[in-house]
């Protein structure tokens, strides 16, 4: 029996392709990027389940979607991640979820947490996490509470004690800084 083959085709021939609604488009769409994009949402919703349902819904989104994504506003790989990560912190929002993850059993969570300690998302292998790592402590706990944990601005000045606007500032601080490395 033969492995399939991945099948990767050049950023621009992918968004022609989707745009064209094509079968391949979205075959090289889930074999080039779900890796990605489930390490973005498995990243806030660390229920692997949960995540899995969270992918499939982001690739549904992005099929359905596209035709509101444009290549002047920026890369289909920073596109599909914000529609990940906003699906993701949706989901955790919402009252579902919440109410859900209150009634979890004992045995349940002790499952959770061996299963989290195999995890899809490697920053390192990006260079992400080094890149983070040159930012200031306080820029860090920002990033990571609102990006990554998916707390809102409001929810992240809680639970440090500090104003919006500082929020605001030390976050939009870090992105200018981790974007002059994109750039």
């Amino acid at each position: 029996m033969s492995k399939k083959r991945k099948i990767s085709l050049t950023e621009e021939e992918l968004v022609l392709a989707l745009r064209n609604r094509e079968k391949i488009a979205i075959e090289a769409l889930y074999d080039m990027y779900s890796a990605s994009l489930f390490g973005v949402v498995s990243r806030i919703v660390v229920d692997t389940a949960t995540a899995e349902d969270l992918l499939q819904e982001t690739f549904v989104k992005i099929w359905h979607s596209f035709s509101g994504y444009s290549t002047e506003k920026g890369r289909l790989f920073t596109w599909m991640v914000n529609i990940a990560r906003n699906l993701a912190i949706d989901k955790l929002r919402s009252k579902d979820f919440k109410n859900q993850n209150k009634n979890q059993e004992l045995e349940n969570n002790v499952t959770f947490i061996d299963e989290q300690r195999n995890t899809v998302y490697k920053p390192e292998l990006l260079g992400i996490k080094e890149l983070v790592e040159t930012l200031k402590p306080e820029q860090k706990l920002i990033l990571d509470l609102v990006y990554f944990k998916g707390y809102t601005h409001v929810e992240a000045a809680d639970e440090l004690g500090i104003p919006l606007g500082t929020i605001k500032t030390r976050l939009r601080m870090a992105i200018q800084q981790l974007r002059k490395h994109f750039n």
